[in-house]
């Protein structure tokens, strides 16, 4: 189905959003390992551990990315190549996420790997004019929060200093579960205090628990999330405060944080007014791209083709882009739901 409206993504990690050829061809140059022998076994072995329902098998995949992600070069060319690829697909705003502290194996500071992602970005816009990044530092969680506690306080120092300069949030990614999130709550300080914007995964793989939390360190979005659903009085309060939830549901079934499209509660939480926006996640690592999504959205998760509007208007409303782009994105949205509406 075509989907004739302005798409925006705001979870949509950088290391996970890349050209298989591109990665590839610098796996070769850089001379770096790999479990296959052929491009198109690349390919398959994504394909593979995608589907293969174990989170650790899909986080597997991260490893040849990152491994050429270590000059500025290749960050610049990859970066460049996300936005062109989503502009070409329909997007005019998306929020690209990576964490500094992964580009830093040979040499790179934190900061010269921001501006790398930077440069990447402004090159991709300046040759596609029909689309608009902002870009979200991550800190991660590795294990117990003292294990990268270092190299996440830089990223909570420092990321203010790019908020004029096309960097928008603060995030952490990451997996789930190994302690509790508040555990992170210092660095989100840091974070707040110095006037970054805040958001935080949570709610994905662990329970409704961890979106209460992120919420007390400041989130104004949520990535992921949905495990909110189990806890009404939570649900309701992200509804009442505009908590908004970034749903990636090809991810979501990928990694089996819920088993099917049709169970998943996004419409639910939807339904119940939360500001529930449609993400890819990982488009390369998932084989997905926003309009699969929404695909999945129609045919198995209960939405209307007007509702993949409102929630656009979400992002819109949501997202960290400037004021008159918003204003400007969300008055297209709703005359595409006035047409819609008509027809």
């Amino acid at each position: 189905m075509k989907y004739n409206f302005p798409k925006i993504d705001l979870h949509l990690h950088l290391d996970g959003s890349f050209r298989p050829e591109t990665v590839w061809e610098l796996v070769q140059e850089q001379h770096v390992e790999m479990p296959v022998n052929t491009l198109e076994d690349y390919i398959a072995w994504m394909d593979e551990h995608a589907h293969s329902g174990s989170v650790n098998e899909f986080l597997e995949m991260f490893a040849a990315p990152l491994q050429v992600m270590q000059d500025e070069k290749s960050i610049i060319r990859i970066t460049k190549e996300l936005v062109e690829d989503i502009a070409k697909q329909g997007l005019v705003y998306a929020e690209i996420r990576f964490a500094p502290q992964l580009h830093t194996n040979k040499g790179l500071t934190q900061r010269q790997a921001i501006e790398a992602v930077l440069e990447g970005a402004r090159i991709g816009m300046e040759e596609n004019p029909t689309i608009k990044i902002g870009i979200i530092c991550c800190m991660m969680c590795q294990g117990a929060e003292t294990v990268n506690w270092d190299a996440n306080m830089e990223t909570a120092k420092i990321v203010h200093e790019y908020l004029d300069k096309g960097v928008v949030c603060i995030d952490l990614a990451g997996a789930e579960g190994f302690v509790p999130l508040s555990n992170f709550a210092p660095l989100f300080k840091v974070a707040k205090d110095l006037g970054t914007p805040i958001i935080c995964h949570a709610g994905d793989s662990q329970d409704w628990t961890t979106v209460r939390d992120a919420i007390e360190m400041g989130a104004q979005r949520i990535g992921h999330g949905h495990h909110v659903y189990e806890n009404p009085a939570l649900s309701r309060y992200c509804a009442d405060h505009e908590i908004a939830l970034e749903i990636c549901p090809t991810s979501n079934i990928q990694c089996q944080t819920r088993e099917t499209f049709e169970l998943h509660p996004a419409y639910n939480l939807y339904a119940l007014g939360v500001p529930v926006t449609i993400n890819t996640d990982n488009m390369t690592m998932s084989d997905t791209y926003l309009d699969i999504e929404y695909d999945h959205c129609l045919n198995e998760m209960g939405f209307e083709y007007e509702d993949l509007i409102l929630m656009n208007i979400n992002s819109a409303k949501y997202s960290f882009m400037p004021k008159e782009d918003k204003e400007r994105i969300i008055k297209e949205l709703e005359k595409c739901l006035d047409e819609a509406c008509e027809s």
